[in-house]
């Protein structure tokens, strides 16, 4: 039986693992770079561009470019920072100096994916690189604001932890779930408490610690609030999927040739997401894989292997 990939082909917002890949992507064309134009082919994406915004990028060098959850953001050496999200149909082509080019925002979208039309922001660096940000949907937007109050800007105050930092482990896991009667899964979901988090990985994690996504956020904190060993277990698993997945170039990007020339993709390695009816691939599970829905949101899980708990 092969694998289903309907619905996670379909139109999905790019995730952390996606991001990252686009950040890798990026990073030798701009990382150490000044840049020398900036090219706004209208007035706004999903929201207006910062006033004189190609003014303030221009002749600024890019000393770094990173990810905080689901954003990146490129620290420049006038002391603000260009915040970058992709919305739900973003990406970047770059064309690099010596001729090669490369698209590390390709995703599996509608028909309007990369139609020249739809490039926005053309920006030129010395290099003679260049990146070109399209978005056909126009749900991305770009933003400058002061390096130092980068965590406190309006995007990223209330963001949670990283799930791939050390501060993500069983014991923050019991302290942020702690009394909580939230489904375990939209608790998961919630930025407030762990940023960068989406559907597709969070479902994964789940299968694999074993945990029904319906149950009690509360119940991986013991009374005295430790965690639980099946919180530690979930701690792992969500490291372990996202570890994988930026590994492999994410899930919703489209195949790519890897350097050893074998496809690469994450959904081809999906246990439980969108997977309705297939065998459970736990190890010694008899279950198949069940739909529900949580949120507005499709949930996939084994109702033998990730059993709700007794209350």
């Amino acid at each position: 039986m092969g694998h289903p990939v309907s619905e996670a082909s379909s139109q999905k917002m790019p995730e952390l693992p996606e991001v990252e890949t686009v950040r890798r992507g990026l990073a030798p064309a701009m990382v150490g770079a000044r840049i020398s134009r900036v090219t706004l082919r209208r007035p706004n994406l999903r929201f207006p561009f910062p006033e004189r915004f190609a003014e303030r990028l221009e002749g600024r060098r890019v000393l770094d470019l990173t990810r905080r959850a689901k954003y990146l953001t490129a620290a420049l050496d006038s002391g603000e920072s260009l915040i970058l999200h992709l919305g739900m149909s973003g990406r970047f082509d770059v064309a690099m100096p010596d001729g090669s080019n490369l698209s590390p925002g390709d995703f599996y979208l509608d028909g309007a994916l990369g139609v020249p039309k739809h490039d926005h922001v053309v920006m030129a660096f010395e290099t003679g690189a260049t990146v070109t940000y399209n978005d056909a949907r126009r749900f991305g937007f770009m933003d400058l604001v002061p390096t130092q109050d980068l965590e406190r800007c309006r995007h990223f105050a209330a963001m949670g932890i990283e799930p791939l930092s050390e501060a993500l482990d069983g014991p923050a896991i019991a302290r942020l779930f702690r009394h909580k009667i939230t489904p375990l899964k939209a608790a998961l979901l919630d930025q407030r408490l762990i940023a960068g988090l989406g559907n597709i990985y969070v479902c994964e994690a789940l299968h694999r610690a074993g945990l029904h996504p319906a149950m009690p956020a509360g119940a991986l904190a013991k009374p005295d609030g430790g965690p639980t060993p099946k919180a530690k277990k979930l701690a792992k698993e969500i490291k372990a999927v996202l570890t994988e997945a930026v590994a492999a170039g994410g899930s919703t990007l489209r195949d790519y040739a890897r350097p050893d020339g074998q496809s690469g993709g994450f959904q081809h390695v999906f246990r439980v997401y969108d997977r309705t009816g297939f065998p459970c691939q736990a190890r010694g599970c008899t279950g198949h894989v069940s739909r529900i829905v949580q949120g507005g949101r499709s949930t996939f899980f084994c109702e033998v292997c990730q059993v709700m708990p007794k209350s």
